[in-house]
This record gives structure tokens, C-alpha cells and sequence, in this order.
């Protein structure tokens, strides 16, 4: 399962947007390999194609897909050389796959700023800088290493860590240059050099900005401090939501309907929890497919441009290893047909082999 890691400054409501998550999470006997630990949080994907099937299939059990949020220990400037509890920060981000930054927008005399001041540019470039050192440190370590491999000759260990080399050199100016990695261009072969080295920058960012509903919000006050980070979010085209977390907190024990409603009366623009939720899918470049039937209908997370096999392995390893055929339909299609000998007779089911590349809502039988 893959994982994404909240991270903040303090008093920035990192905890308050994570209890909220917590709302939506799911039981975890469904999900045998997730972690048990109180700050990891397994949560739904809220998905309708998913409902409709299940209902399409009158299906005992309905289990989405789901997502694991990691509480990260808070940040504070010096995590790279270890300050406050940055080797336990830096350590907890190396494990997960993606990356919230959660930034206050607000001003609100009561809640205080560790800096005594909003100012939310400098929030990210304080988080930033201090991944960007983090990686700093593990490049030149790992260059200097390979300088005791090159120094053995033109063996073939000493032609890798030469090639090895001459792409941390070109990671290290750019973060001396305050760069992240992932802004880089890099090959494919020059990922798969560096990819054991877990680079922190090298993480998916979904920047989260925490609202207060009827307060005094930047992004509402016509703020040059809003501008400036508008700026920044559009040069580096990055993924973002706006969001009220003490108010989704709040309502989390309330239905549906009801929240939507109270949020409308407090007034202001806010994404709500789901919508983060599956932001933080497609920041991990994630898309769903569905098996269905009348004892469950069940949502399987793989990654875009996965193969039926590898997409069989979200179910078990076996069916990668003994993949055969596929039955493929996309999930509207098996809906209009009203069932699947429907669908079989107007030739919408496809037999898929082993080359075939799952879509975004496909539902399938696997044969093996």
C-alpha cells in the first residue's frame, strides 16, 4: 500500500487534518500488509463507479481502495542537522511515497505562529530547504564513496561509479542552487541509478493550505503574501488544495448532506477531505480498477501504465505469475448492458493478454 506523509510546520493544524483523515479510515483486516501504529491512518478512497457496481452486483461486501497518511513528527528549521526531532522527521519522510506540505493561510491572534508571523512562502521554503539539505548531505557522501571505486581503475565497478558520479555531480549543483531533484529532467536510466538512494526531493508534493471558514484568510484579502505563493505554485506546477481542518474535523461524525450544508453557511471556498484524498491518489499517479460480484466488489490501486499482470499482482502475486487471460470491460459499459451475458453477447467484454495496459475503470476477471 502505498503511503503519504503529512508534514508542517507547527501549529499549522498538521494533527487536525490527519484526525480528520482518520475519519475515513477503513477496517484493517481488509488490508493484511498495512502498518498498526497510531499515527499511520488507512483511508478510503471515496469512489461512485465503485458503489454503482456494487449495487449492480448486489454484492455482500463493497471494500474501496485506500490510501496510507503517516502523522510525520513536526518540523523545525535545522532538521537536516538534527534539530528538535529531525532525524526522526527525515527518517519517517524516507518511507513514504509522497508528500503533503500543510501551510496556514490564516491569521488568527489565538492560534500562534512559530515565527510570529503568517507568511506562507516562507513556510515551504523553511520545509524545502531542509529536505533540499537532507539530499545534499546523502549525494555528497554517496560522491564521495564512489571516488574510492574510481580510484580502483577502468574495472566495471569503476565505469559504474564513474556514470554514477557524473549524475550526482549534476543533482548536487541543483540542490546547492536550492532545487528540488524532482524538478530535474532526468532519464529513465539516470532514475534507476539514484532510486536507492531515497531521495527526499525526489517525492510527489501535494501542498495543502489550512483556511479558516469566516476568518481572515490571505487568498481572500486580495494579499500580496497569497500572490506570492500563486507565483511559485504556477512556475513550479504544483499540485494543491485549499482546506478548512479544524472544520473537517469538526464535522467528521456528522452525514454527508449535513456538512455540506453547515460548511455553505460559514461561507468561503474550501476543498473538502474527499477531494484531498484523491488528490493525493493522482499525486502518486495511481489509477483503479474494479473486480465485482455477488460476494464483493472491491477497488485494486496500481500504478498507470501497469500491465493485466502486474495489475493481478494488487490481488495476489500469483496472478502475475500465472496470468493468462484477462476479461476486460469498462465499468459504464457493463452498466448500460444491464449484465454481463448482455455484455459478452455485444462483444463489449475483450479477452486481454499479458501486453494488455490496465485503464482507469476497467473492471476484470483474471484467468489463471
Amino acid at each position: 500500500m502505498l503511503s503519504i506523509g503529512i508534514v508542517g510546520l507547527p501549529n499549522v493544524g498538521k494533527s487536525t487534518l490527519f484526525n480528520a483523515l482518520t475519519e475515513k479510515a477503513v477496517s484493517a483486516e481488509n488490508y493484511p500488509f498495512c502498518t498498526i501504529d497510531p499515527a499511520v491512518g488507512v483511508v478510503s478512497v471515496a469512489d461512485v463507479r465503485l458503489d454503482k457496481l456494487s449495487k449492480f452486483s448486489n454484492s455482500v461486501k463493497t471494500i474501496p481502495t485506500a490510501i496510507e497518511f503517516v502523522d510525520i513528527a513536526g518540523l523545525v528549521k535545522g532538521a537536516h542537522s538534527g534539530e528538535g526531532l529531525g532525524n526522526k522527521f527525515l527518517s519517517n519522510i524516507r518511507e513514504v511515497d509522497a508528500i503533503i506540505e500543510m501551510v496556514r493561510i490564516f491569521e488568527d491572534d489565538e492560534v500562534v505562529h512559530i515565527d510570529g508571523k503568517i507568511s506562507p512562502m516562507d513556510d515551504i521554503e523553511i520545509i524545502n530547504l531542509e529536505l533540499i539539505m537532507a539530499d545534499f548531505q546523502t549525494v555528497t557522501k554517496r560522491i564521495a564513496n564512489l571516488e574510492k571505486d574510481i580510484k580502483k581503475g577502468p574495472s566495471v565497478d569503476g565505469k559504474k561509479a564513474v556514470s554514477e558520479k557524473n549524475i550526482l555531480v549534476k543533482i548536487e549543483k541543483a540542490l546547492d542552487d536550492g532545487q528540488l531533484v524532482s524538478s530535474l529532467e532526468l532519464s529513465v536510466d539516470e532514475m534507476g541509478i539514484i532510486k536507492g538512494l531515497h531521495l527526499l526531493t525526489m517525492k510527489p508534493i501535494l501542498y495543502v493550505f489550512n483556511k479558516k471558514m469566516g476568518g481572515k484568510n490571505l487568498d481572500e484579502m486580495d494579499d500580496s503574501r497569497w500572490e506570492e505563493v500563486e507565483q511559485f505554485l504556477n512556475k513550479s506546477n504544483s499540485k494543491w488544495v485549499k482546506i478548512d481542518a479544524q472544520i473537517e474535523h469538526e464535522l467528521k461524525d456528522l452525514p454527508e448532506d449535513e456538512r455540506k450544508d453547515y460548511k455553505q453557511t460559514l461561507g468561503g471556498s474550501c476543498d473538502d477531505i474527499d477531494y484531498l484524498i484523491r488528490k493525493g491518489y493522482e499525486l502518486l499517479d495511481l489509477i483503479t480498477y474494479f473486480t465485482t460480484g455477488e460476494d464483493e466488489s472491491r477497488a485494486w490501486t496500481v500504478k498507470k501504465n501497469s500491465t493485466a499482470p502486474e495489475a493481478g499482482r494488487a490481488i495476489h502475486n500469483d496472478f502475475k505469475d500465472k496470468f493468462i487471460k484477462a476479461d476486460v470491460i469498462n465499468w459504464q459499459d457493463l452498466l448500460k448492458a444491464g449484465s454481463r451475458g448482455e455484455a459478452r453477447e455485444k462483444g463489449l467484454i475483450r479477452l486481454e493478454g499479458k501486453e494488455y495496459i490496465v485503464q482507469d475503470g476497467d473492471v476484470i476477471e483474471f484467468k489463471i
